[in-house]
């Protein structure tokens, strides 16, 4: 019997798509495996920079910034001034009504950390209102891997599609004929 939530066959589409990156902050890097840290800040990365080139908005939270700091430099000078940015307490993001209306009807494609805490419980809860959700599995860590496999498993349970960077780029592509393809596929190499 499958989980409730959107069809696993699916692809993301980028004219519905919204860029998710959950708590990417000094300080909550830092703590994670140096080889989790690097994995993330490059897809993530690579998906902030294709999400430029294709017109796909990005929101970015902070986890109490005032002790968690602010997003890494790497990623930070990647986003820009149009760009969302949400401060929260609660460990969903849903907790933030002006955020969760932008998110609202969209492909909510999910990166960030801890995989079993604030990403977990942001995916349900986005799960739980209706929404469909992409968890980029290579831009998503916590401190220990059997977390991250715990929280992996409780999202795909719950309907949440569990996916790559790599698989993300290329289905906001869809064609090599696409006007964009080159500048994305540059991303990768």
């Amino acid at each position: 019997m499958r989980a409730a939530g959107v069809d696993p066959t699916r692809l993301c589409d980028r004219r519905h798509s919204r860029l998710l990156l959950i708590d990417l902050q000094e300080r909550l890097l830092a703590a994670m495996p140096e080889d989790e840290r690097a994995a993330v800040e490059r897809s993530t990365g690579r998906l902030i920079e294709a999400a430029r080139l294709l017109d796909v908005p990005v929101e970015a939270t902070l986890q109490y910034p005032q002790g968690l700091g602010s997003i890494t430099a790497p990623l930070e000078a990647l986003l820009g001034a149009g760009d969302g940015r949400t401060e929260k307490t609660a460990f969903s993001c849903c907790a933030a009504d002006d955020l969760v209306s932008r998110l609202t009807g969209a492909d909510v494609i999910v990166c960030g950390t801890e995989t079993h805490v604030c990403v977990l419980q942001t995916t349900l809860e986005l799960l739980a209102a209706g929404e469909t959700v992409f968890v980029v599995a290579d831009a998503v860590c916590s401190r220990d891997p059997q977390l991250k496999t715990n929280g992996i498993e409780r999202m795909r349970a719950a309907g949440a599609v569990i996916t790559n960077h790599e698989s993300v780029l290329f289905e906001w592509l869809r064609d090599a004929a696409d006007p964009q393809f080159r500048a994305v596929s540059r991303l990768i190499r």
